[in-house]
């Protein structure tokens, strides 16, 4: 078993040990400490690492094994969604209210306090999103907003971060959007980090780690989709 590594913080170059190098229990855990710098996180999701951690604890880095994938023309959609995405009880957009989504993503759910999106997390992904790498998807029922998701590009990868709903249906409206949108843009992988039985009945599967990296060397440096994010009515 190899000893944790701590990270400095402030010294955003310095390299993260190689997943290879990652627990097996807990499942992926990496490297402590260092901060949320925009140049480390780069790094960090380029090379399959991820920072996940609850307030109280040091900045946690991880890469599991295997690693929860879906494939943007995979997504499992029920004959009761797709009769909700016809139906137009929702407005769907991208990037209107990224700030608005990530505090709906950190609001406790479930009778669970307390969550892993703490401020700092928060702002780091802001700060994410104004450089342009970060998106987020928007799931409106008039004016209010009542679900929706957020998550890391790089070249043509996407990674999910976190999703939230408060009405049914409102957060697989925005993945399934989401997918369609990837599928058409050629993004063909998300990565869900973890399992989870929601996601795995939207059509998530494990990925072994090695070839989830090697999805990242061909995705991560091919130019991005040119275009703002705007939902596209033909792929609603």
């Amino acid at each position: 078993m190899h000893p944790l590594t701590w990270l400095h913080p402030g010294q955003a170059d310095e390299p993260f040990p190689h997943p290879d190098r990652a627990l097996t229990e807990p499942n992926g855990l990496l490297a402590a400490g260092g901060d949320l710098s925009l140049p480390r996180l780069l790094r960090a999701y380029r090379a399959g690492i991820f920072p996940w951690y609850e307030a109280g604890q040091p900045i946690l880095w991880w890469s599991p094994d295997p690693r929860t994938v879906l494939f943007s023309a995979e997504v499992k959609v029920s004959r009761s969604l797709r009769k909700t995405l016809r139906s137009g009880r929702f407005r769907v957009s991208f990037d209107e209210a990224f700030e608005q989504v990530i505090k709906g993503c950190a609001e406790p759910r479930g009778g669970v306090h307390g969550t892993w999106i703490t401020y700092g997390m928060q702002q780091a992904f802001i700060h994410m999103h104004q450089a342009g790498f970060a998106h987020s998807v928007e799931v409106w029922q008039e004016d209010q907003l009542v679900g929706g998701l957020y998550g890391v590009s790089l070249g043509r990868m996407f990674y999910g971060e976190s999703m939230f709903s408060r009405v049914s249906d409102a957060s697989k409206v925005a993945l399934v959007t989401l997918c369609r949108h990837l599928e058409h843009w050629g993004y063909p992988l998300i990565d869900s980090q973890t399992p989870s039985a929601h996601l795995a009945r939207m059509g998530a599967r494990p990925m072994p780690r090695n070839e989830f990296r090697q999805w990242l060397d061909r995705l991560c440096d091919q130019p991005p989709h040119p275009e703002p994010w705007q939902v596209e009515p033909e792929l609603k």
